[in-house]
């Protein structure tokens, strides 16, 4: 199923200094006289430093909802105008059962606009608010040149680095909208593939996600890229200029990794749930993120289903799957 694409781009590599403009840590350590790589490795230590900062921004002051379409200006500007607005879609209970409590939904790389819907209707369902959000370069917010989502992991080192940090923020501004407008205090969180990756740094850095639930889970951003199946196309973009050791230094600060210690500081419960057969997601990354969520002492639940990355979800392993992350949120929320 992994190869059922048929419009995968080998992009060239870059090294996208020029996505650095908006970080606060290229304000501090000016480009001059470092090599590319070298600067962006230092650009990431600092980050992962001051990553309450990293991750943080103005909250925005146009949340917008229309027909249960809630729009926003994302608090990181991109050369793309569809990408700098964020979509979220919001479902609302008819008898609400767990008041000042919702949960987020954050669909996986190159999902459609409507992936992940039934997700959030089934919390709806049960009581609970849920607001699925696209990504960046997503569905509502992909450029007109795209195909696909190339934007938010690709063979451009910064950018890619870039797309995240903006996740992140858009994550953390759609949670100030349901505190602000919705009275939320708690949210659970649950995220699939890439989503997930953006679910685990939001939550470390936001103490208003209570609950976690990780649909498919790694330690370091760059082994899922270079080991994958799906990710294939951009490991050749990057081959010959970056090599594993190398590309986990460029993009630590957007690793889960970086981050188990503020996760950890935090009062959470999480569930990791990855597939045994998985080619996307290696099973040995997501063994190493249960090893560490061991080494912290993380309040956590694992399961491993026995299928692969993209029969997670197809019948009758959508179904489990679902089963899975909708009972552990309401459980714990």
């Amino acid at each position: 199923m992994c190869f059922k694409a048929t419009n995968r781009v080998v992009r060239e590599f870059e090294w996208g200094l020029e996505w650095t403009s908006g970080w606060p840590t290229a304000e501090r350590i000016p480009a001059n006289g470092f090599e590319p790589r070298e600067w962006l490795i230092l650009l990431g230590e600092e980050a992962i430093r001051d990553s309450q900062n990293f991750f943080s921004a103005r909250s925005p002051a146009d949340y917008e909802i229309h027909d249960n379409i809630l729009r926003f200006t994302s608090p990181v500007r991109t050369p793309y105008p569809e990408n700098n607005v964020v979509h979220g879609q919001w479902f609302r209970p008819g008898k609400p059962r767990k008041p000042g409590k919702a949960v987020l939904v954050l669909p996986h790389w190159n999902a459609p606009g409507h992936a992940h819907n039934a997700l959030a209707q089934a919390f709806a369902r049960f009581g609970v608010p849920a607001l699925r959000l696209s990504l960046p370069y997503h569905d509502f917010r992909m450029p007109a040149e795209l195909e696909r989502a190339d934007y938010a992991v690709s063979s451009n080192i910064a950018r890619t680095i870039d797309a995240t940090r903006q996740a992140v923020i858009d994550i953390r501004a759609a949670i100030d909208w349901l505190e602000t407008r919705h009275g939320i205090r708690e949210v659970a969180i649950v995220g699939t593939s890439l989503g997930s990756c953006y679910a685990f740094l939001a939550s470390a850095h936001d103490e208003r996600i209570r609950v976690n639930a990780f649909n498919h889970c790694s330690t370091y951003f760059a082994d899922v890229v270079w080991t994958g199946l799906s990710t294939i196309h951009v490991r050749r973009g990057l081959e010959g200029r970056v090599n594993l050791e190398t590309l986990r230094k460029l993009w630590l600060p957007i690793s889960p990794t970086a981050y188990f210690d503020k996760f950890a500081a935090k009062p959470k419960k999480s569930l990791f749930l990855y597939a045994r057969y998985d080619t996307t997601f290696l099973p040995e990354l997501s063994q190493d993120t249960i090893r560490m969520c061991r080494e912290y002492g993380l309040d956590f639940k694992e399961v491993v289903m026995p299928c692969g990355h993209y029969t997670l979800g197809e019948p009758p392993f959508k179904f489990i799957d679902g089963y899975h992350l909708v009972s552990f949120v309401l459980r714990n929320l």
